[in-house]
């Protein structure tokens, strides 16, 4: 009589599952941090799509919209260096929408546009936050193209014609450029932010030149008015939202490094980790407000859109899965990680006990690297919590 086959036996070991947890978190985390950046490089070699930028004699109304709440330390400074900006006058337009600010932001800005034409106050009560202030900037432009910055950011001279001269091709209708984080004597990851910023613009870069960007550098991007949807009022990550809406109508969101913008890195890691956590629950809400943008036949950039803004979420989570799946593994080959495992954190650990450890500058990038991977899951927190609000505070 033959004997039964064992229902058990097509079911994967314990050792099996941990194996095969150990080898997909892997490979995970090398994807989205080396196989993504790698397969862009090609990419970008193979099928690269110049932008026809032109600077034309004939150049379009441009207007630059800031939300504002409350920014008088900085107002002055920055409209100052608005109104030196290389564009002619005639068209060219700044207006500050003051969201129910109660310092005196709304002062600066009418002393500003009591000597210049073409600054514009646009004041509210209350506050409705800052994509409210966004939409209404943008229903109350005259220009074509909405350029949208912050009131901490200094720009070129050249910075908006930089990025005017990209809607010369009609296939681009979003352009992002580049911020650059001067030298902070205050700031205690100075080094550390730049090399990761270093890495980020690199991936922006070969995203650009082979199709378009996921998104837009807040601090100075610019679109085309006529493709421009109001935003929902509880959206973070307007500068995400308003690109990819941009890209699923079928134009470029591309990146331009002439058009620069200036700003200084966060003082210290605590308050990285705060813009950071807001950052990243700002994403998973991208989600929720917009899942076309999950889907391949509504988002032309689909992929690139999950390997840039999506995986860098689920990242931590496949940390703690390699971390936990290698314990159970004892071949020397998982030996090895499981030691290297432990080295790397237990370095992070020892430079978050011994703030002087962070001298030394490869201590500091693990510490720095743990550090953004710990806001991710921060993020993802305050997000499925239901605490989104809060990160919006804080930020």
């Amino acid at each position: 009589m033959a004997s039964e086959e064992n229902p058990l036996s097509n079911v994967l070991t314990a050792a099996e599952m941990m194996r095969l947890l150990f080898f997909l978190s892997m490979a995970f985390i090398c994807y989205t941090y080396l196989g993504y950046p790698a397969g862009l490089y090609v990419r970008s070699k193979l099928f690269s799509r110049p932008v026809k930028k032109r600077h034309q004699n004939q150049l379009t109304g441009v207007s630059v919209v800031i939300a504002a709440r409350n920014e008088a330390a900085t107002m002055e400074r920055r409209l100052a260096n608005l109104i030196e900006i290389h564009y002619p006058v005639h068209l060219f337009e700044v207006l500050v929408v003051s969201d129910g600010s109660d310092d005196c932001t709304n002062q600066i800005v009418k002393q500003f546009a009591n000597r210049h034409d073409n600054i514009t106050l646009i004041h509210y009560e209350p506050s409705r936050g800052k994509p409210y202030a966004l939409n209404k900037g943008v229903m109350a432009a005259k220009g074509e193209i909405i350029v949208f910055t912050d009131s901490r950011q200094r720009f070129d001279a050249d910075t908006v014609a930089e990025l005017t001269a990209n809607f010369s091709d009609s296939a681009v209708g979003c352009v992002s450029g580049e911020l650059i984080f001067v030298d902070s004597l205050d700031s205690t990851i100075q080094k550390e932010m730049g090399a990761y910023w270093h890495f980020e613009k690199w991936i922006r870069k070969m995203e650009s030149r082979s199709g378009s960007v996921p998104g837009a550098t807040g601090a100075v991007y610019a679109v085309r008015k006529r493709l421009y949807n109001a935003i929902p009022e509880e959206t973070i990550l307007d500068d995400v939202l308003i690109p990819m809406t941009i890209v699923m109508q079928g134009y470029r969101c591309v990146f331009d490094p002439a058009a620069r913008a200036y700003d200084a890195v966060s003082k210290d890691m605590a308050s990285e980790i705060t813009r950071k956590i807001r950052t990243l629950a700002g994403n998973w809400q991208l989600l929720k407000i917009a899942p076309t943008l999950l889907m391949p036949q509504k988002n032309p950039i689909w992929w690139g859109f999950l390997s840039h803004k999506i995986f860098r979420l689920i990242v931590p989570f496949m940390m703690i899965c390699l971390l936990f799946s290698n314990l159970f593994l004892w071949e020397p080959f998982f030996v090895v990680i499981l030691i290297c495992q432990i080295l790397f954190y237990g370095l992070a650990l020892y430079a978050w006990i011994r703030p002087q450890a962070r001298e030394k500058r490869p201590v500091n990038l693990i510490y720095f690297f743990v550090n953004l991977n710990y806001a991710a899951l921060m993020g993802a927190w305050y997000f499925f919590s239901g605490n989104i609000a809060r990160t919006w505070k804080k930020a």
